[in-house]
């Protein structure tokens, strides 16, 4: 599977709400929330990860969005389709955005991300990303705690 990272469009919005809700919960993002964020460009910034493969040109893999604010990026969402998982989407999305932030002038990156998300956090970790502190019942309707993270750019 080959992927190619692009900005993201309306017509990935599209592609990806199937999954968005599928994947991501009580805590999914709306069709009009995505709009809104792919509108501000000064803030932020998103891309799609898009099969190359023989006969599925433009399919979509995956997704992730940065928001950079001053000197600090803020990784605000990193989405892969459950069939693309484990073959570096999810690596070349984070890049992407580590990319955009630097070009932007940032100087640290923040996310948060749930602390049962086992790789997410493996990704995160391997990137150089540190634990920064424990969010109580920040997600799932306060069932599941988020770890905030941070890494130097």
């Amino acid at each position: 599977m080959t992927a190619r990272i692009v900005p993201m469009t309306r017509a990935h919005i599209d592609a990806l709400m199937p999954y968005e809700h599928e994947m991501f919960g009580t805590e999914a993002w709306s069709y009009a929330s995505y709009r809104d964020e792919l509108a501000d460009k000064r803030f932020r910034a998103y891309y799609a990860a898009e099969d190359t493969t023989d006969g599925r040109d433009g399919d979509l893999l995956g997704w992730a969005g940065v928001m950079v604010v001053g000197d600090t990026a803020q990784v605000l969402t990193v989405g892969v389709v459950p069939a693309a998982r484990r073959r570096g989407i999810g690596q070349q999305l984070l890049d992407t955005l580590l990319d955009e932030a630097r070009r932007r002038g940032a100087e640290q990156t923040v996310l948060e991300v749930r602390v049962d998300n086992e790789p997410a956090l493996a990704l995160y970790r391997r990137n150089g990303f540190a634990d920064l502190r424990v969010r109580r019942g920040y997600y799932a309707n306060g069932r599941v705690d988020a770890l905030e993270m941070q890494r130097a750019l």
